[in-house]
C-alpha cells in the first residue's frame, strides 16, 4: 500500500482507502466511505458518509461528495453516492447522496464534472458525460451515456436527457431531451442531431441518415407523439437506433422538447 495522506487531513478509521491514493491537506473523509485505488483527492475536499468512489478518480479542491441532500423529507436515512472509475470532479462541485426513494445518486465512468456543477439527490448520470461549469441537475434527473450539457444550464427535477444528446450553454431543460439530438434556445428546442458528437463516436452516415428520418417523423407536425411512435415502430422495425428513441419516449414523464 502506497497511499499518501497529508497530515492535516481528517480520515475516519472506518473509511476504506485504496492503494496509491493521494489525499490533500484539510480534506475530510467520514465513516462509511470507500475510495478506490490510484485516486487523487485535492485539498479542502469533503467526502461524506455513503461515498463510493471508483478507481483513478480525480477530485479537485473544495468539492463536496455525498453530502446530505437538499430535500426537506430527508431524515438521515442510509444512502450512497457512487462515482465511477476515471471520473474527474473539478473545483467546488457538489454531489448529494440519495434519499429513501432510491437510496442512491450516481455519476458513471469517465465523466467530467466541471467547476461548481451540482448533481442533486437521486440523480443518475451515465458514462462519458460532461457537465460544464455551473450545470445544475435537480433531484431525480436521469442523464444517459455520452451527454454533454453546456455551462450554466439547468435540468428540472425528474427530467431526463437521452444518450448522446447535447444541451447548449445557459439554457433550461424543463421537459425531457430525447437521445442523439442537439438543443438550444429558451424555451429549449430541437436544433437537429448532435451530428459532430455522433461522428466522433463512430456513428456511420447511414446511422445519422436513419436518425434524421426518425426525428423528421417526430417533429414534422403531421402526427401527434403517439402516432409518431407507431409510425417509427412500423417503418424502422427492429432498428436499434429507433428502439433507443422509442424506449426513451416510453419512459418520458415530462413531455419532450419542441421544434
Amino acid at each position: 500500500m502506497n497511499t499518501l495522506i497529508h497530515p492535516s487531513a481528517i480520515i475516519s478509521n472506518k473509511a476504506q482507502i485504496g492503494n496509491n491514493t493521494t489525499i490533500g491537506p484539510f480534506t475530510i473523509v467520514e465513516d462509511n466511505v470507500i475510495i478506490g485505488d490510484d485516486c487523487i483527492i485535492g485539498p479542502n475536499v469533503g467526502i461524506y458518509e455513503g461515498a463510493r468512489i471508483g478507481k483513478r478518480v480525480k477530485i479537485y479542491q473544495g468539492a463536496s461528495i455525498s453530502n446530505h441532500p437538499q430535500d426537506l423529507k430527508f431524515a438521515n436515512e442510509e444512502s450512497i453516492f457512487e462515482v465511477g472509475d476515471d471520473t474527474v470532479i473539478r473545483e467546488f462541485a457538489t454531489l448529494h447522496r440519495g434519499t429513501k426513494e432510491t437510496k442512491i445518486s450516481k455519476v458513471g465512468k469517465n465523466c467530467l464534472l466541471m467547476a461548481y456543477s451540482h448533481v442533486a439527490h437521486d440523480c443518475m448520470v451515465g458514462d462519458n458525460c460532461i457537465l460544464a461549469n455551473s450545470v445544475q441537475l435537480g433531484g431525480h434527473v436521469e442523464i444517459g451515456d455520452w451527454v454533454i450539457i453546456g455551462g450554466g444550464s439547468m435540468v428540472h427535477q425528474f427530467g431526463k436527457v437521452g444518450m448522446h444528446a447535447m444541451i447548449g450553454g445557459g439554457y433550461r431543460a424543463v421537459v425531457d431531451v430525447p437521445p442523439f439530438v442537439l438543443t438550444a434556445g429558451d424555451p429549449l428546442k430541437f436544433e437537429g442531431l448532435n451530428t459532430i458528437g455522433l461522428r466522433r463516436r463512430g456513428f456511420t452516415n447511414d446511422d445519422i441518415y436513419r436518425l434524421k428520418n426518425i426525428y423528421q417523423i417526430i417533429f414534422s407536425g403531421d402526427l401527434n407523439l403517439t402516432q409518431a411512435k407507431q409510425k417509427i415502430s412500423e417503418d424502422f422495425k427492429d432498428d436499434k437506433l429507433a428502439n433507443a428513441v422509442l424506449e426513451f419516449l416510453g419512459k418520458s414523464t415530462r413531455g419532450i422538447i419542441k421544434k
